[in-house]
């Protein structure tokens, strides 16, 4: 073994030492009181102390019994010298103050020195309270020298920190057998008081029986008087009770026979009822019995047939339940493969819509893209026309002078160029689309080419009514203008022909 694990076992056996010499655990009746570096009192539990700086003494908190007499006869009001006896109970009280008071006085003592201390306290207090009662008053009422005792002890007790628990008057005597000649005188003014009141009682005794004879003589004679007056009283009553008898007799006799015939016609009348009502009662439980019967029967079949219904109804709604079942199962399946074909069938025409779309704009470039040029032809021919109309116009300007019917001539002439150039400018716009080799066209779009050519014309027919000043479609509305146009139809057609 180390030195250092030498030195630290010495160090643990010394400081488990010092814990086991420091430690202290106070039982329930006994104080223990620290003091030093800090004073604290223990009772009933453990602590710790410092040795060498810190100090433990005890002060017991125990029951003390402590035998209280008189060590000579004590002088009584009644100036009658008396000894007394009695058993004290006292402790050590817990507060604070009291333990403190006792520990002053009883610091480490045994309980036979506190109670020595404590019985010449008591005994000094008990010889003042003897010498202030009389002997009567102490021998009957012994709680109260008790109380006079205790009250008188408790301040001399409670400045050493000391409590009366109890205290008990064991004796009362005397040398000069006084309290013993008190029973004495008691006992012959008891015994007077018998003989007196024995010798009352016989004289009362003599005086009732003397009373009750007499009376009981008077009630004889009295008693023998009313019985006699009873007596006859009784024969009279005797037979005037026998004539009523007789009578009442001869009565019941006659009626007795009237009863008799009354009774047997009662009797059979009785008779005859108890005849029908038996055979009624007969037929009732018949007709119960049968009626019974049918119901047992009916209850049978019954229950039978419903037992079959019951078995058939369940037979038909476990059949349709199971076709229920398979119906709802098919009718799911077939739901499921219609969802499924209507999802197949969105999807494809998403596709197809794409791709027409996709189509569609590739078309409108493409259409947009001629056009362009078919506008740009357009544009020219538009400035060859106006041209010429412009000639015309100053012709017209020319010509204003020969009024209304010239320039009705010249605007027909002009209506009349317009319609000759007509074709040509519909040509050229529609010429653009034939160089485009595939346009494909989708729902509404397939007559674009054909709105866009007729728009194209329209567009150029209003840029000549704005720059001559004519009203071109007023024009062509007129009569002369429907000549115009037949004529020009009619040139076109020649031309394709």
């Amino acid at each position: 073994m180390t030195t250092a694990a030498i030195i630290y076992t010495v160090a643990g056996v010394v400081l488990l030492l010092i814990l086991a010499v420091s430690y202290i655990k106070a039982p329930p009746d006994m104080a223990y009181i620290v003091s030093g570096l800090k004073k604290r009192v223990v009772i009933g539990g453990a602590n710790f102390r410092i040795p060498f700086l810190e100090r433990l003494d005890k002060v017991t908190l125990e029951l003390i019994q402590v035998d209280v007499k008189t060590s000579e006869p004590v002088p009584n009001a009644d100036f009658i010298n008396v000894n007394v006896d009695a058993v004290v109970n006292i402790k050590v009280g817990r507060s604070p103050e009291k333990i403190d008071l006792a520990a002053m006085n009883f610091l480490n003592a045994a309980p036979a020195y506190i109670a020595g201390v404590a019985k010449e306290v008591l005994e000094g207090n008990m010889r003042e309270i003897v010498g202030q009662m009389h002997t009567k008053e102490m021998v009957l009422d012994r709680q109260k020298f008790a109380d006079m005792v205790k009250t008188n002890a408790d301040p001399d007790l409670a400045r050493m920190g000391l409590e009366i628990i109890s205290f008990n008057v064991q004796n009362f005597s005397d040398n000069d057998k006084a309290i013993e000649n008190l029973g004495i005188d008691n006992i012959a003014q008891i015994s007077k008081d018998a003989a007196i009141a024995r010798a009352n009682a016989e004289r009362d005794v003599a005086v009732a029986r003397a009373v009750a004879e007499k009376e009981a003589n008077d009630a004889s004679v009295a008693a023998q008087t009313e019985i006699a007056k009873k007596q006859n009283e009784l024969e009279i009553k005797k037979a005037e009770l026998k004539k009523d008898a007789d009578t009442q007799i001869a009565i019941a006799e006659a009626a007795k026979g009237i009863m008799s015939e009354e009774q047997r016609k009662i009797k059979e009348v009785k008779f005859g009822d108890a005849n029908i009502a038996r055979q009624e009662k007969e037929i009732e439980l018949k007709e119960r019995a049968v009626a019974i019967k049918e119901k047992e029967l009916d209850a049978n079949v019954r229950k039978e047939a419903d037992a079959k219904k019951y078995a058939i109804e369940q037979d038909a709604q476990a059949a349709l339940f199971q076709q229920t079942k398979l119906a709802e199962a098919d009718l799911y399946r077939r739901t499921k493969e219609a969802e499924a074909r209507q999802i197949e069938a969105e999807r494809e025409a998403d596709a197809k819509k794409a791709l027409a779309e996709a189509e569609r704009i590739r078309g409108e470039n493409e259409a947009a893209v001629i056009a362009a040029k078919g506008q740009a032809e357009a544009e020219a021919i538009k400035m060859k026309a106006l041209a010429e109309a412009e000639g015309l116009e100053k012709k017209a300007d020319a010509m204003a002078k020969y009024g209304e019917a010239a320039k009705m001539d010249l605007q027909l002439q002009v209506a009349k160029v317009y319609c000759e150039q007509l074709p040509a400018i519909a040509k050229g716009i529609a010429e653009a689309y034939t160089k485009v080799g595939n346009i494909t066209m989708y729902g509404d779009q397939s007559g674009a080419i054909a709105s866009g050519v007729i728009d194209k014309s329209v567009q150029l027919s209003d840029g000549l009514s704005k720059g001559l000043g004519i009203d071109l479609k007023s024009l062509l509305a007129g009569a002369f203008g429907v000549k115009v146009l037949e004529k020009a139809s009619d040139r076109q057609d020649g031309n394709r022909g």
